[in-house]
This record gives structure tokens, C-alpha cells and sequence, in this order.
């Protein structure tokens, strides 16, 4: 397990300086979730929701909120992103609930990696979903949120295992 390298020699809060840091092609993928009732399920997927279109706006929101990463989370920096891509698929679980299950890839080419790009990517996504979809249940579960993969950098290449996605 590495250092944490947010702190000064004061023991208190600091933006890692990355202007030593080599340049390099990088990427990550996160994934999220929301699990959600049929009449939700039926209103994203046969196009019913007042609001408009749930998937293409929550997909705009999450783009939005990849390229808005560093005005939230204070210590990242803000870095040309040069992608992002964000995927659905559903499933079917047990007693008549849906999960949509998110994936957001964002790519740049910089000096330090897009793992909180990614996961803010998926996790403003399913906000946006649960936000479009409230007014039919405001019981939706946001699911796990978590890094499934990044390349790119001086620590290398992350993949999460198949059975570390069960968590």
C-alpha cells in the first residue's frame, strides 16, 4: 500500500505537485449502478418520461460532470480530458427490479490519471437518473460505485478481478 502524498510537512492538506511526472496516453473505467422498479424500468425504456430522454441526459450529465471533476473534489487536478464515453446494459433481478448498470471511460494525455474523472462520469450518471425517475419512485437504490480499470502513469496498469466485483 502506498503513502498518502496529500500532506505537507505541516501534517495538512496539499495539490500534489505533478509537473515532475511524465506525460503518457491514460485511461479509467468505473462503473455504477441504479436499481430501480418496472414502472421505472418501462418509463426509461419505452421513452415515458416527462422530462425527456433519462439515458441521453443522464449520458450529457455524465460527460458534464467528468469535465467538472477538479471544481469538486478539491484535491484533483484539473487535466484536458481528451474522451469520455459512458455505456448502459440492463439486468434483470429478482422481484420485478432493473439495475442499469453504468460504465464511463474517459481518456487524456497528461501528467496524472482520470480515475476520479471516471467514477464522478458514472456516478453524476446515475444521480441524473435517479433525479429524471424520482417523481415515478423515490425508492431507486444507487448502487456501488467503483474503479473497474486504468492504464497509463508510473504505478501501471489496475484491473479489478471478476469476484472483486461482488462486493
Amino acid at each position: 500500500m502506498g503513502n498518502f502524498t496529500h500532506f505537507n510537512d505541516q501534517g495538512r492538506a496539499k495539490m500534489v505537485d505533478i509537473s515532475d511526472k511524465k506525460e503518457s496516453a491514460r485511461k479509467a473505467i468505473a462503473r455504477s449502478s441504479v436499481i430501480m422498479n418496472k414502472d421505472v424500468y418501462e418509463n426509461i425504456t419505452l421513452q415515458k418520461n416527462k422530462k425527456g430522454d433519462v439515458l441521453a441526459v443522464s449520458q450529457v450529465a455524465g460527460i458534464m460532470g467528468a469535465k467538472q471533476t477538479s471544481s469538486v473534489i478539491p484535491m484533483c487536478h484539473p487535466i484536458p480530458i481528451s474522451g469520455v464515453d459512458l455505456s448502459f446494459e440492463w439486468a434483470s433481478l429478482d422481484d420485478n427490479q432493473y439495475e442499469l448498470i453504468i460504465e464511463a471511460e474517459v481518456k487524456t494525455k497528461g501528467s496524472t490519471g482520470v480515475e476520479m474523472e471516471a467514477l464522478t462520469a458514472a456516478s453524476v450518471t446515475a444521480l441524473t437518473v435517479y433525479d429524471m425517475c424520482k417523481a415515478v419512485d423515490k425508492g431507486m437504490i444507487i448502487g456501488q460505485t467503483y474503479l473497474l480499470q486504468k492504464s497509463g502513469g508510473k504505478n501501471g496498469d489496475y484491473i479489478r478481478f471478476k469476484e472483486d466485483t461482488d462486493l
